[in-house]
């Protein structure tokens, strides 16, 4: 095939599949299930006719664009989210995986009649979650996931990929060389690619974070920029025995979370380009399997899927999670959200790669794995969060923000921010209705007003409309607050009723006070006792917005939050 042809191809797959999902997302598919099928269909069986077999180059393909992925995926994850989910997260990257590989590795190596350790490396293969399939499902679900739960997803698979990766390459290197597995040895090389991972992300994103903030250039070069320096942390890490993935996603994760002016225009080209690394990787390995031979074990590949995602997965969550926190509901739905994707179809190209008997029938499987995980469990993310009620209602925020005056310390940051206004009958408040911002606000300020693609003076009687446009001068931490003067929630919604309740309260509330008002029952009630603190009784130090208790006839739901302290509390009543 020629240059053109093959660009001329590479170009119509991308376009077909980016028009293809705009079906997708409506019918409820996965979109990375597109690319993967648009891939296949391209293919030797196909309607293509693309014969592809190349897994050294689909190898590389796929270990470049997941660094890229993870440094996007760490740049969208928030460090306060590491206050409920650091530990839980951390628990299933490392043991999670181990209970998960040893599971599903005894029940495949009886039901394939192979030796133990293959199966094993099939556990091992399939025993991490896809950071590209969590990320990209999560953040396209159309719902909010409470922190606890969203933070313990994402965290999770953006740093299980080193243990699943450590298994695979131990577990290939025993079969090549018929040694025995020494116990020391794994644990050694796991606290190796840690470490060494770990800290080479975190020196290499404080350093890609000083050049950020202190090196000019043309806007469109700081993607860039953060992309060639986390291939070449990526790229580093590996070569002086340390975890890449773990160490380009903690690039991205000190970034995302750094204070620079450039931020918001940076992340949108980083999504782009993450979302090319995500096509480009799913069409390559869609273009890799053959589909007819997926028929060959169909059926043992259905049933290690269904023990993976009905069993092992949630056992192994379940007994990970048990020190923690948690709700059942919380701990069936991550269970449920252990989705399978690019990460188990690059570790299966391992065995391939290093000429191992039955390496045809472990990517097989896997990659049959992976099809009904996206096509099961991706699927049904939206349906069984609003099911299990891990779900809270999106808090207001800005449509764009730009940073106008950035320091390290936030208290000296200035930010210009747009809002959509999507209530009706919603005055300014006067003290925020400025013609000319001063040059030192201490308060928040209007800048425009905007109505049908139009400015519109302002003063202390505009009534703002539904769909209006307010272009304001803030400081970072008065952001919260302005938002709400212009979401739905200043309407009373239904939804926000019926989920944090009719009414407000603080968080130093006393109950005794709460419980005459509302007829509860005075008994064993303290005085001193406050709602927050009944909150933190009953469910624990690390609570998050949406948490809820039942007191008497009334429901508490904490509904805003700083850090670990409560706040306000959303209060309802109940049926007796």
């Amino acid at each position: 095939m020629d240059t053109n042809s093959f660009i001329f191809l590479a170009g119509i797959l991308l376009l077909v599949s980016i028009l293809a999902s705009s079906f997708t997302v409506r019918v409820g598919l996965p979109l990375l299930l597109v690319f993967l099928g648009m891939g296949m269909l391209a293919g030797e069986e196909g309607i293509g006719r693309l014969d592809f077999d190349n897994p050294s180059l689909a190898f590389f393909v796929g270990n470049l664009a997941l660094a890229v992925i993870l440094l996007d995926g760490g740049m969208q994850t928030k460090t306060s989210t590491f206050r409920v989910a650091l530990w839980p997260s951390l628990s299933l990257a490392t043991l999670g995986v181990v209970f998960t590989t040893a599971a599903v590795g005894v029940f495949a190596a009886w039901l394939l009649d192979v030796k133990l350790i293959y199966g094993l490396l099939l556990g091992a293969t399939v025993g991490s979650t896809d950071a590209a399939a969590v990320f990209s499902l999560l953040r396209n679900s159309g719902v909010k996931l409470n922190e606890r739960v969203g933070g313990t997803l994402e965290i999770e698979s953006g740093a299980n990929d080193p243990m699943a990766i450590l298994l695979v390459v131990m577990l290939t290197g025993l079969l090549q060389s018929s040694d025995h597995l020494s116990v020391w040895a794994f644990l050694g090389q796991m606290i190796q690619q840690f470490a060494v991972g770990g800290a080479l992300g975190l020196i290499g994103g404080k350093l890609l974070l000083t050049v950020l903030r202190r090196v000019p250039l043309i806007e469109g070069l700081y993607a860039l920029l953060i992309i060639s320096f986390g291939l070449a942390v990526f790229s580093g890490a590996n070569m002086i025995g340390g975890s890449g993935f773990l160490a380009v996603y903690l690039v991205g994760l000190t970034v995302g979370n750094g204070r620079i002016k450039q931020l918001d225009a940076i992340s949108q080209v980083m999504d782009g380009l993450a979302w090319l690394a995500q096509a480009g990787m799913f069409l390559l390995l869609g273009l890799l399997v053959t589909p007819s031979s997926l028929l060959t074990h169909g059926w043992q590949a259905i049933t290690i899927a269904a023990f993976l995602i009905f069993v092992a997965r949630p056992l192994a969550v379940m007994a990970c999670l048990l020190p923690f926190d948690f709700r059942w509901s919380e701990r069936f739905y991550i269970s449920w959200v252990g989705l399978r994707g690019a990460v188990p179809i690059v570790l299966a190209l391992y065995p391939i790669i290093a000429g191992l008997s039955n390496s045809e029938l472990l990517f097989e499987i896997t990659f049959t794995v992976v099809l009904i995980s996206l096509l099961l469990q991706g699927s049904t993310v939206p349906l069984v969060a609003r099911w299990l009620k891990v779900v809270v209602p999106p808090a207001p925020a800005p449509t764009t923000r730009f940073s106008l005056i950035e320091d390290v310390d936030s208290h000296h940051s200035l930010e210009l921010y747009e809002f959509l206004v999507q209530t009706e009958e919603v005055r300014i408040p006067a003290s925020i209705v400025q013609n000319v911002p001063s040059v030192t606000v201490s308060t928040p300020q209007l800048v425009s007003l905007v109505r049908d693609q139009k400015p519109i003076v302002v003063n202390a009687d505009t009534v703002l409309k539904l769909g209006d446009r307010i272009w304001m001068l803030l400081h970072p931490e008065d952001v919260n607050e302005v938002a709400q003067i212009f979401s739905q929630q200043a309407s009373g919604s239904f939804l926000l009723q019926n989920f944090f309740g009719e009414f407000a309260i603080r968080a130093d509330a006393p109950l005794i006070d709460l419980a005459k008002v509302y007829g509860v029952p005075l008994d064993g009630i303290d005085p001193e006792d406050t709602a927050a603190k009944l909150l933190q009784r009953q469910l624990g130090k690390h609570l998050v917005v949406g948490d809820r208790v039942r007191f008497g006839n009334i429901r508490l739901t904490i509904r805003q939050m700083d850090g670990n302290q409560i706040e306000i509390i959303g209060l309802k009543l109940q049926d007796k």
